[in-house]
Order: C-alpha cells, then structure tokens, then sequence
C-alpha cells in the first residue's frame, strides 16, 4: 500500500537544500519526497496545512537519560519517542545510565530494534567504562558496528585523565567520538547550586564553576594529544565557551552544546527551593545566563542539547537536598530557546545543522531524499502546560511559563505525528 503526504505552503529552512527559504508544496511517497513545488495538485492519503508553517530537516538531541531498561516508571523507549516527536525531534542520543548499563552489543541492539509508532529514531550512546564505575573500557569498537552513536559515561562523567586518553585514543582508530559533562566530581561533590552568595543566604552547599573549568581544560588537551574528537556537553559558563573557541583555533577536534533551561534560569531563580530547579551542572549567576544567550546566537555554542532527565514525583515533592538532579527538556526545548530571544535560524544551527554535522547525520529537503522533517511555527507564542507533556514525569520548571515557537510536529520516513 501507498502511503502519501503533501505538505502545502512550507517555508523551506534548509542550508543543504536549493529550496532553502522558499515557500513551497511537497509530496512523500513511501517515504521518499516524490515532488517539490510551488503548487502540487495531487490528491494524498494526508494532506498537512498550517498558517506559518516552517518545515527543516528533522532536529536532533544529543543528550537524554536513558532510562529503559530499569527505570521505566520514569519513562520507557516509547513515552521517550513520544516526548521526541512532540519536542519536534527526528534524532535523539539515548545515555547509558541505564539497568543494566548499556554497554555491550545486546544493549545497543535492545534500542535499536525496538519498533515504536512514532516518526523518531533512537540512538544508543555506549558505554565509555563497565558499569561506568571509571575504571575499566568497555568493547566500544563491538558497540560502534551494534550501531551506537557515540560514547559516554553520561551522567557519571570520567574522572581519571589516564583512562579518558585511553578512551579518546580507542576511538580514534574506528572513528568514533566521546561525549562527556565538565564535572571534577571530588570539588564540592555534594554541591546542591552554584556556590556563591545565594547558596549561602538559603543554606544549600554550593559547587564552583572551578568544577567545570578544570575537566573542560583537561579534556581539551587530552582531546589535542590524542587527535581524538570529544564534544562537551552542558556547559554552564562563558569561560567554557571562550576555551572551547581558542581550542577550535588551534585545530582541536572539540564541539559543544549547552541546555536550554540554563539560558532561561540562573541562581536567582532558585531562592524558593523549587526542586524542579535541581541540575547538574548547576545554574550560574545572572550575568553569566546572558553572555551564554549572545554566545549561543552569535555562533560561539554549537549545539543545543536538552538534558531530558525524567524524575518520579517521590524524588522531587521531598527537601531540597534529598531531590533528584535534572528536569525533563524534550518538548520544551525549541519554545526555551525562542523565549529567550534565540532567532530561528541560530536555532536550527544548534539543533538541526551543526548536530548533523558532528554526529554524521546526513540530511537534505530534495526530491528523492528520504523524509526526515520537523514542521514548526517559530512565532507561535502559547503556555507551556501539563498537556505538552507526554513523558511518564512531569518534572518541569516550564509548566506555566509562556514560550515562543509551536512545534507542529515531525516526519520521519513513512511516519508522521501530525493528526
């Protein structure tokens, strides 16, 4: 059976497309885009029409917690699918901090084979070490032909330097890349936000940016030694950002990506103890929150990556000290990052292109491409509800809030969320 989709009055946003910034209709064919014009007049098994629509290449996220299998109550690989298309994402990095980690070839294949309805794929990132305990590699050549992505220790970032040259090493040699968050756990380990003045005034110890800077230094030169190639991911401060830009300039094979929420919220924000507010790294000052702003829109951050951390209600109706690090960011992520003045195409730079780019995801809007779209609205301003929200947790400091840009939905091959 034939299915087909026409897409009418699409402003094309592709930079790899000569359609690119062009308003026109398309037709999906079994998958394939059969046709792309000003006007088709064809009749189709779904024909998708709104006002504003904008259509790119589907968008990517770099970094979600893995949470199935052990964790399903948190979410499942299905209610993560579902979280994806809603957040307009095609692409999603899956971390190991799963039970059992992911870490061998049946672990990488768990994700990939599993069959959802929704027009998403999902990449398993493996392993760096057994258990991610730090201490010994895994197989990562075995999990790279199994079809993972990348490798991290995911929210247990590598503390030893000696293993993570290894590890860079390793990868090279099959042309793989490590992700890995700045955090020198043995600095203020029980950190709960940034250390300074509000930390003390409410009473909750504080972690410096100095956690950050030293593994963001360190990684970075063992990055160059090696030849390797790493991205960091959730940096919080703009000294990361200026030493990630010197080390491009010397020809270092690093890359970036910063969260959402830390554009929107800094420290300030969190003197009423809201637990939803708990992350890993922690929120910065004021200031800080701006300089990343006009860092992510003048092109010094390379990605966006939403840190999607799914938390029963136990681990967040409870004291501050006692909650879970992390909120949920897949279907609120693109409204963020226009709320916060981000112009659309700085956006689909930070998770479109450059995503694609690093992480060799291939992709353009030309007849006889496979369909891998995301259909949005980016002048769209609504309030962010409970409705939005098709994670298993509800863990969001959004809830309420009024974000601008209204994802419509996502085509992914032969699948489309758009009812």
């Amino acid at each position: 059976m034939t299915l087909t989709i026409l897409v009418r009055k699409a402003l094309i946003k592709d930079l790899n497309s000569t359609f690119h910034n062009t308003l026109c209709d398309l037709l999906i064919s079994n998958s394939i885009i059969t046709e792309i014009s000003q006007n088709i007049d064809t009749q189709a098994d779904q024909v998708i029409e709104f006002e504003g629509l904008h259509l790119s290449p589907g968008w990517v996220d770099l970094f979600v917690t893995g949470t199935d299998p052990g964790y399903e109550h948190k979410d499942t690989l299905d209610s993560i699918a579902d979280s994806s298309s809603k957040g307009g994402f095609t692409h999603v990095f899956l971390t190991p901090n799963t039970k059992p980690v992911v870490q061998n070839k049946t672990g990488i294949q768990y994700i990939t084979t599993h069959k959802h309805i929704f027009p998403v794929k999902l990449h398993p990132i493996g392993a760096i070490t057994k258990n991610t305990e730090g201490k010994e590699l895994t197989e990562m050549f075995e999990m790279q032909k199994a079809g993972a992505i990348a490798f991290s220790d995911g929210a247990k970032p590598i503390q030893s330097a000696g293993l993570f040259i290894k590890a860079l090493q390793y990868v090279k040699a099959f042309g793989g890349q490590l992700i890995q968050i700045p955090d020198d756990q043995s600095i203020a380990p029980n950190g709960q936000m940034n250390e300074g003045v509000n930390s003390t005034l409410i009473g909750l110890p504080g972690k410096p940016v100095l956690a950050e800077d030293i593994i963001v230094s360190r990684d970075i030169a063992l990055t160059q030694y090696a030849d390797s190639k790493l991205h960091i991911t959730g940096i919080t401060h703009l000294n990361s950002v200026e030493k990630i830009k010197d080390a491009k300039k010397e020809g270092v094979q690093v890359t970036s990506s910063i969260t959402p929420h830390h554009l929107y919220f800094s420290e300030d924000d969190m003197m009423n103890y809201d637990t939803n507010l708990k992350v890993n790294p922690p929120f910065r000052s004021e200031q800080n929150r701006k300089d990343l702003i006009s860092a992510a829109q003048n092109g010094d951050i390379d990605c966006i990556s939403s840190h999607h951390t799914p938390q029963n209600i136990d681990l967040k109706i409870c004291e501050f000290e006692y909650a879970g690090f992390g909120m949920i960011g897949l279907e609120s992520t693109f409204g963020v990052l226009g709320a916060v003045g981000i112009t659309v195409d700085r956006i689909l730079d930070m998770i479109c292109f450059n995503p694609r780019r690093i992480f060799n995801l291939p992709s353009t809007i030309e007849v006889g491409a496979i369909a891998d779209f995301t259909l949005f609205n980016p002048n769209s301003e609504f309030e962010f509800s409970k409705s939005d929200i098709a994670s298993n947790s509800n863990n969001s400091p959004f809830i309420g809030k009024q974000l601008k840009g209204k994802v419509l939905g996502t085509i992914f091959e032969n699948k489309s969320s758009i009812k």
